[in-house]
């Protein structure tokens, strides 16, 4: 690894301390534990559900005492969680003493978290104002905490999932879809636990962190519609793809025939405090000060980082391209964050970074002393193992050694196996936190 290949993966690695679930936490559960002491609270209940939602809940369980807690759950993604002695694939207890602990699928949906969500209902349906609700909610929980609106089956949910991640929604339009064919996000799960007294600290993995879209808003006023959900389907030319109960669900919602989502006006939110204490800006200021430290001359680009990866690949080479032109003094550090989108077309395997990463390289072909890091900070990519790739002016020119064809993979939408083969991946493992994409540009 190059000395610049080591830096960005540095700067990479103080992004996600900045975000470590456990640290973050922490702070705030050592406030909420010196509030719940002298309240008038009789019971305790931790519900949490996310890519960093197993860490989360382990931080919660190391500042209070397990006799403060009455009982809790918690849903990640297969493999987010640190076993401990026995446990089947889906559900097990780990080292949590009070907490619970279920694995299920994302991002699509599976039968694990139908099975954990309705656990966690039945923990929060015998709530009373004497109650008070920990939710640790973290990007993933859209896929993780499911109960399909009745008259949806699973495999429903999971097909439009599927046909709106393939068409290139962004979060925004995928989670407006979900709201609408769920019995607990946008806002009903405030509505299930009501008049429980209720603190979210949520781990925000949407831009802007706007607190209806993290896991789609279980405990947030819905800002979307069904007229929203309706038009997110239509953008997309997916009503004759689209699983007729999803259809009748969301055209029986417009014509006020099944309740919307709450909304700000509703009394179920006035006993929820909602708190984002981790975000991708609160890690590229973090990713910032490292390069610094470094030496490099560091700016912040973006926090909104969105579109399809290949070109944003390409405007981010283009930035690269341009500074090395102005033969500047020292090193420039540029680093963005955000979440871009794939639309598949290929059958190839990859993500959105490793895409991204793939785009900016054949566009820096053979230009010494650029060099891009993009990943995800959950540590995974798509369904990769991969968190994302590392990329320089010599990666085309050594896939080309080896007789491979760029322009060919990109097309498959087959990034991850291209930057395999010449040992470009960034593989991390599952980091516990998730709080979207960073990019790491290095021009000397």
């Amino acid at each position: 690894m190059t000395k610049a290949k080591e830096s960005v993966n540095k700067i990479f690695l103080e992004a996600l301390r900045s975000v470590d679930p456990s640290l973050i936490v922490k702070d705030h559960a050592k406030r909420i534990h010196s509030d719940f002491s002298g309240t008038d609270f009789k019971k305790l209940l931790v519900t949490g559900f996310g890519k960093a939602s197993y860490q989360m809940a382990k931080a919660v369980e190391d500042v209070f005492d397990a006799s403060l807690i009455t009982g809790g759950i918690v849903i990640t993604k297969y493999g987010h969680a640190e076993r401990q002695g026995a446990g089947g694939r889906g559900h097990g207890t780990w080292d949590l003493k009070k907490i619970k602990v279920f694995e299920a699928g994302h991002p699509i949906p599976d039968e694990n978290g139908i099975m954990a969500t309705e656990e966690i209902i039945k923990l929060l349906q015998n709530t009373d104002e004497q109650t008070l609700v920990l939710c640790l909610i973290s990007g993933g929980g859209s896929a993780l905490f499911v109960s399909p609106y009745e008259g949806i089956t699973l495999s429903e949910k999971q097909l439009i999932t599927d046909l709106l991640l393939r068409a290139g929604a962004d979060i925004t339009e995928l989670n407006s879809v979900r709201k609408h064919l769920s019995g607990v996000k946008g806002g009903r799960l405030a509505e299930i636990a009501s008049p429980a007294k209720i603190i979210s600290l949520m781990i925000s993995d949407v831009i802007g962190d706007k607190l209806d879209v993290i896991a789609s808003g279980p405990t947030a006023p819905d800002t979307s519609t069904f007229n929203d959900a309706a038009g997110v389907i239509n953008k997309f030319n997916l009503r004759e793809k689209a699983p007729k109960g999803v259809l009748d669900i969301i055209d029986r919602g417009r014509e006020g025939l099944i309740p919307e989502t709450p909304k700000a006006d509703s009394p179920v939110f006035e006993n929820v405090t909602n708190i984002i204490i981790g975000s991708n800006r609160k890690a590229l200021e973090a990713a910032k000060n490292k390069a610094m430290s470094i030496g490099f001359e560091a700016e912040i680009i973006s926090s909104g980082i969105m579109g399809e990866a290949r070109e944003v690949g390409k405007r981010l080479a283009g930035k690269a391209k341009g500074t090395k032109v102005q033969r500047h003094k020292g090193t420039k550090c540029f680093i963005s964050g955000g979440e871009t989108t794939v639309t598949v077309r290929g059958a190839g395997k990859g993500g959105r970074n490793t895409e991204l990463a793939l785009s900016f390289a054949m566009e820096i072909e053979g230009i010494g002393g650029v060099t891009l890091l993009s990943a995800g900070t959950d540590g995974t990519d798509g369904p990769t193992d991969a968190a994302g790739a590392i990329v320089d002016g010599e990666t085309i020119l050594k896939a080309k050694k080896l007789g491979l064809n760029p322009k060919e993979y990109l097309g498959n939408n087959d990034s991850y196996n291209f930057f395999n083969k010449i040992n470009s991946l960034l593989i991390t493992g599952p980091t516990g936190t998730n709080v979207m994409d960073v990019q790491i540009i290095v021009v000397e």
